[in-house]
């Protein structure tokens, strides 16, 4: 079995502690734009909130992204007008490609067993409750993570742009520029694609975008944007707009797949489970996601399917929640997080 250090669940939340009436709890969602930690009193149902920059190490560096969540945690801490010793668990879930360098930092300046996750695992805790089940995300990136009845986890795709990212709005992005230039070429098929790339990047035609996109640099996040434009055209009917969402589909569902035979999620007397659809690209709707239910329900006709409408710091909750041996419901929490971001 291939040991994957970027998402492998800690002791602590496989072996639940066994402490009687935990009260508070620490959640902290540590993203690429900003950081966001939350301090839950179980008792009043209270929620304290800090927010502090970025603190994905990948793209500020270990010092600022450890900067960012320790500061916000003490903020929430502080807030909530408790010491870090009454936290019952803690736990930061990070974005980025070496969670464990964020691990040996956090541990040197908080020796109190806070918990650090990848942000993935956030996901998968939002996603399904903390629950056996999976986490699809897609938004600029693709991943695929999944936790199965006896705490085996697996995770597919989140190779990055370069050596994956299927299925992604990057590769949505990718893939209509691509067609738009078939069409002009007369290498594929007819599509409005090729009329609405170049007035989607502001060229003159087709075949400027070549030059534009290689001269100047374009972010994943500005190519991804443009598979908004695709998911109106194929809601208009566009044919190759459509296509591409059903091979966009059928690419995550292949990840799914590997997830769930490799968690256990499906086979015998497999229980029913929750697949939770988090990220930009579902928002394209019924074209996106009917594809995806059909070909994933072909091997697990079990699986609930379901967009998550909850922060991701509610994963964190649940996810601190669950190394506690507390009893936190998502229902309960999502809504609770709402009225906590809107004051």
């Amino acid at each position: 079995m291939r040991r994957d250090p970027l998402v492998e669940l800690p002791e602590a939340l496989t072996h639940p502690s066994t402490a009687e009436h935990p009260r508070y709890l620490m959640g902290v969602d540590g993203g690429a734009t900003k950081t966001l930690a939350a301090v839950l009193d179980l008792k009043r149902s209270e929620l304290h909130l800090a927010h502090a920059g970025p603190s994905n190490e990948d793209a500020v560096g270990a010092k600022a992204a450890v900067e960012a969540l320790l500061g916000a945690a003490e903020q929430a801490i502080e807030r909530a007008g408790i010491a870090a010793e009454d936290l019952a668990a803690a736990v930061l879930a990070v974005a980025g490609t070496n969670t464990e360098s964020i691990v040996r930092h956090v541990r040197a300046a908080r020796p109190e067993a806070w918990i650090v996750v990848n942000d993935v695992v956030g996901a998968w805790a939002t996603a399904t409750g903390a629950g056996p089940g999976i986490a699809v995300i897609s938004g600029t990136g693709s991943n695929v993570f999944g936790v199965g009845p006896d705490a085996r986890s697996w995770r597919a795709g989140g190779w990055g742009h370069l050596l994956g990212d299927e299925g992604s709005g990057y590769w949505l992005g990718v893939q209509s520029i691509k067609a738009a230039i078939r069409d002009r070429e007369s290498s594929g098929p007819e599509t409005a694609l090729s009329d609405a790339a170049p007035a989607f990047f502001e060229v003159e035609s087709v075949e400027a975008l070549a030059g534009f996109v290689y001269s100047k640099p374009l972010t994943k996040g500005e190519i991804a944007a443009f598979a908004v434009v695709t998911a109106k055209l194929a809601e208009q009917g566009d044919a190759v707009a459509h296509e591409l969402f059903r091979r966009g589909a059928a690419e995550l569902a292949q990840q799914i797949t590997a997830v769930i035979q490799r968690t256990g999620l499906v086979g015998g007397a497999a229980e029913p489970f929750p697949i939770g659809l988090i990220g930009s690209a579902f928002k394209a709707g019924a074209i996106f996601v009917e594809p995806l239910s059909e070909a994933v329900h072909v091997t697990a006709p079990n699986a609930r399917i379901e967009t998550v409408e909850m922060a991701p710091v509610g994963g964190s909750l649940l996810l601190a929640a669950r190394a506690a041996g507390a009893k936190l419901d998502a229902a309960d929490l999502a809504p609770l997080i709402e009225r906590a971001l809107s004051a």
